[in-house]
């Protein structure tokens, strides 16, 4: 490759990096700022924007043409837009290319927040910011992970950031509040449950899909000490396995649990193969099943699971409309 072009190459993949990190950077602040309310949607197509920036970039350093076009025997007739720029690949075709570096729960953490763009574009929110802010706290860290492992150290944003403090503790009603996702418009609760339904729970459950933290008060033991908000150990410690122990054992003397593609996955089974998501999304909003006094399910780690008597009503429900879901 002659060296003007392999400079030229290695400069416009420089300029794509700093417009990612920029993004990225962007996006976090944004949502991390107390006087915005439209935060999610913001940190949403920002950290879109770095991803396809940063893959831009790797493509272009293997050499990957990253524009559309159509192959006419030895030709190639680029799409360009009506001012005449090249349309390059968004985001998702990014994912989709067999050479792409991500890896299958990183995707589909980037799948879940293109679709949920897609659904806020042409719909209100009201406030997603907490209920979905573990998928936004993976997309962060998996990107600072790749932009690191795929061009280098110097290239992290963990330097440029912090922790953002809180004026108050979550109380019970808070989390009850949040639990019932009554904010949240119909088109992006059924979205949620669908997207969710249709992950197994390994992939459901991997911290590069969804970061979820347990957030326990500590207190130093003696004046002077350091007191971190937030204290990461060692998986591998003794602590670590002691945790793990307790709320394993916690799990097993819990009731059965199931998510939303799960209990439509049975209804299909019973003999109801028009039960879909958007069905059962609208069979607890009218009943309001996720209210906590009604005993239908509980919300674990950020996530709702409905219990088994409310399978049991979906079911009954299903047979009373036959006609319905035959």
């Amino acid at each position: 490759m002659p060296e003007q072009r392999k400079r030229k190459l290695f400069s416009v993949r420089e300029e794509l990096l700093r417009k990612s990190r920029e993004a990225a950077l962007a996006g976090v602040q944004i949502f991390n700022n107390p006087n915005i309310t439209f935060k999610s949607e913001i940190y949403i197509v920002m950290m879109v924007i770095a991803w396809t920036y940063l893959l831009h970039a790797y493509y272009r350093g293997q050499g990957i043409d990253y524009r559309y076009y159509k192959q006419t025997g030895r030709k190639r007739k680029y799409d360009r837009t009506s001012k005449g720029a090249y349309k390059h690949w968004e985001l998702e075709r990014c994912l989709n290319d067999e050479i792409c570096p991500l890896d299958k729960e990183t995707k589909l953490n980037l799948m879940f927040l293109i679709g949920l763009r897609h659904e806020i574009e042409h719909q209100m929110t009201t406030r997603i910011d907490d209920l979905l802010s573990a998928r936004f706290q993976a997309c962060c860290l998996n990107y600072n992970d790749e932009i690191r492992r795929l061009f280098g150290k110097k290239y992290g944003i963990d330097q440029y950031l912090s922790f953002s403090l809180q004026f108050s503790a979550l109380k019970d009603e808070q989390i009850e509040q949040l639990s019932a996702r009554k904010t949240l418009p119909k088109n992006i609760a059924t979205f949620i449950e669908g997207f969710d339904g249709s992950l197994s729970d390994d992939e459901f459950s991997n911290s590069k899909f969804s970061y979820r933290v347990i957030f326990v008060p500590k207190l130093v033991n003696k004046k002077g000490q350091t007191d971190k908000v937030i204290e990461f150990i060692n998986p591998d410690s003794d602590q670590a396995k002691k945790m793990n122990v307790t709320y394993a054992a916690i799990k097993e003397t819990e009731r059965e649990k199931f998510r939303p593609g799960s209990i439509v996955r049975l209804m299909k089974k019973s003999g109801f193969p028009r039960f879909g998501m958007k069905s059962h999304t609208d069979l607890w909003q009218e009943l309001d099943a996720k209210n906590s006094g009604k005993g239908y399910g509980v919300m674990v780690e950020g996530q709702w699971f409905w219990y088994k008597r409310w399978v049991d009503i979906v079911e009954q429900h299903c047979r009373e409309s036959s006609g319905r879901y035959n």
